[in-house]
């Protein structure tokens, strides 16, 4: 009741407080189970606020502290029965780590994690290890990776009637889909999912889902739709203090405008340096690659070839040192058509 009742509040900020305080109870009375919720539940809020280190640093020590105490213990929708909470732990803990770029690490829990769920049985944990993986493998750029768990958790929760995670899961699997170059498949996926053009049926999506929305039709060339969604998101990420969701989303603005016709390359400059300042704050290296990749790609695009080979050199190193290789081509392209200009000029 404790890691519910904080996991549904609206506002961060008094569940991180009221989570440090049950973390201090428990740990005061030696109770571990208390103590393992109060990491869990603290891993969340942290993450929510884009604080991915310390949502790390929680949901390790949740992890740990369930593994070494045996513990079964589950949670979930009541009429759904509940899901194994040490597959949940991972989950985000796996997400987190995506985030930062530490893909070895959580492709190693990704693997014991689907064979906890598997082991375990039930549809919604099966549901939870399959989001977080396909989460994990889309940041990557495994693409062939993703789009399997996505479609395996997408037919869980048509069978369990689950429905929690299902627009996630449709939106998480049409910005996969448009990655792999099948945009029909994308934009089908997403206007079946809504009844409509998405554009004109999100409501009231989160941040993340308008963000993902955003850039299928990015991909698909529908830049003002793109544009719309992008906006909608920043504005919800801003509300609800989601830093993480608002850097990628500054990164996604950049490449919108670029996209323009004429490109607008000052507001895409600014976009693409706000998303910077952001994402090396919260360490999110994978998205410190995209912008660097963005504004590298922009100074090429206004002829100013010294700072776009900085940039794209330090989107290629950041790439391969996170073993990204979806858009390391696409980078290492770019910056030999810069260096060849400035060879010529």
């Amino acid at each position: 009741m404790i890691a519910h009742s904080l996991r549904v509040m609206g506002d961060l900020d008094p569940a991180l407080v009221s989570g440090h305080r049950v973390l201090d109870l428990a740990t005061t009375h030696r109770d571990v189970s208390l103590q393992a919720m109060a990491y869990f539940v603290l891993g969340e809020v942290y993450y929510g606020l884009g604080d991915y280190r310390r949502a790390i640093a929680m949901l390790r020590r949740n992890v740990e502290a369930l593994y070494h105490t045996g513990s079964r213990e589950r949670f979930g929708e009541p009429t759904l029965g509940p899901g194994l909470q040490a597959v949940a732990s991972r989950c985000w803990l796996i997400q987190a780590l995506a985030n930062v770029g530490a893909f070895a690490e959580g492709i190693a829990l990704a693997e014991d994690t689907i064979q906890l769920a598997e082991a375990d049985g039930h549809p919604y944990t099966l549901v939870l290890a399959y989001t977080g993986v396909g989460y994990l493998y889309l940041g990557k750029g495994e693409v062939h990776l993703a789009i399997p768990c996505l479609e395996r958790g997408l037919e869980l929760c048509r069978v369990g009637g689950i429905q929690q995670y299902r627009t996630r899961l449709y939106y998480a699997l049409g910005y996969a889909l448009v990655l792999s170059g099948r945009i029909p498949e994308a934009l089908t996926l997403l206007e079946r999912t809504t009844g409509q053009a998405p554009s004109a049926s999100l409501t009231n999506p989160t941040a993340l889902h308008a963000a993902w929305v955003s850039e299928v039709y990015l991909h698909a060339g529908h830049v003002a739709d793109a544009h719309t969604l992008a906006v909608q998101a920043l504005a919800r990420a801003r509300e609800h203090k989601e830093r993480g969701t608002e850097a990628l989303t500054l990164r996604l603005l950049g490449d919108i405008v670029m996209h323009r016709d004429p490109p607008e390359a000052e507001e895409a400059e600014n976009y693409y340096q706000q998303a910077l300042a952001l994402a090396d704050e919260l360490g999110m290296r994978p998205l410190q690659a995209h912008g660097h990749l963005g504004l590298g790609t922009l100074y090429a695009t206004t002829g100013q070839g010294e700072q776009a080979c900085a940039a794209l050199s330090a989107a290629i190193a950041l790439y391969r040192a996170m073993d990204m290789t979806f858009w390391l081509p696409q980078a290492e392209a770019a910056l030999a058509q810069v260096e060849d200009r400035i060879c010529i000029s």
